[in-house]
């Protein structure tokens, strides 16, 4: 049995260690989600090359330790390797643990999807002597591949028809629109100004000119 170097050992653990301890500070972060309602300046530099730089300066409130940002209301295609925030109120107080972007948008396949393994309610319209009526039927949903597979009571049932499916809850890891999410460790408890920065695609410019000639 060959052991591995002791440095890829270290490593190995020295990773598996900072990924757990992002975890948990995640599980107790205060959570701010920030739309264009708090928007203070927006400037949109516009190049050649169907690229833009976005500078977004809104006015959020942090609780002092750990944050769970999330900035929504952002341009659709962002590059994500370019994002970047600070803080213009305190810039030394506010560091960032963790980056995402959340682009795994809401819609009817991706949220049944995210409900493999749990209980979503099933409702079926059926018609007796001429009238319709609704019938709710609690179902696990086991796999959806290819089609969905339900577990009800006792019983695991595909093909199986619903007029709606009604879920609880909204997952969490589900966005309407895309979203910037950030784990912050902040220093300075209460409102700031911070900028988020990025480039972002699809956006181009023209410019059309009109030759006013005085008369001579």
């Amino acid at each position: 049995m060959r052991l591995k170097p002791l440095s890829l050992q270290l490593m190995f653990i020295s990773a598996a260690v900072l990924a757990g301890w992002t975890i948990a500070l995640a599980g107790q972060a205060a959570t701010t989600t920030s739309t264009d309602q708090d928007q203070k300046e927006l400037a949109v530099t516009v190049y050649n090359s169907n690229v833009a730089l976005v500078r977004d300066v809104r006015r959020v409130k942090l609780a002092e330790g750990t944050n769970d940002l999330r900035f929504a209301d952002i341009a659709a295609s962002v590059n994500p390797v370019t994002v970047h925030i600070v803080s213009l109120t305190a810039p030394k107080d506010l560091e960032v643990l963790e980056q995402n972007y959340e682009y795994d948008l809401l819609n009817p396949a991706k949220l049944l999807d995210k409900y493999v393994g749990k209980e979503l309610t099933l409702v079926r319209q059926v018609t007796e002597n001429n009238s319709t009526k609704e019938i709710p039927v609690k179902a696990i949903l086991l796999a959806n591949n290819q089609g969905p597979v339900w577990k009800v009571g006792d019983e695991i049932i595909t093909g199986m028809p619903a007029d709606r499916f009604v879920f609880p809850t909204l997952p969490e890891n589900l966005y309407s629109k895309p979203t910037l999410v950030w784990l912050l460790d902040n220093r300075h408890a209460g409102e700031q100004n911070v900028e988020a920065s990025y480039l972002t695609n699809d956006m181009n410019w023209n410019a059309d000119y009109v030759l006013t000639v005085a008369a001579s």
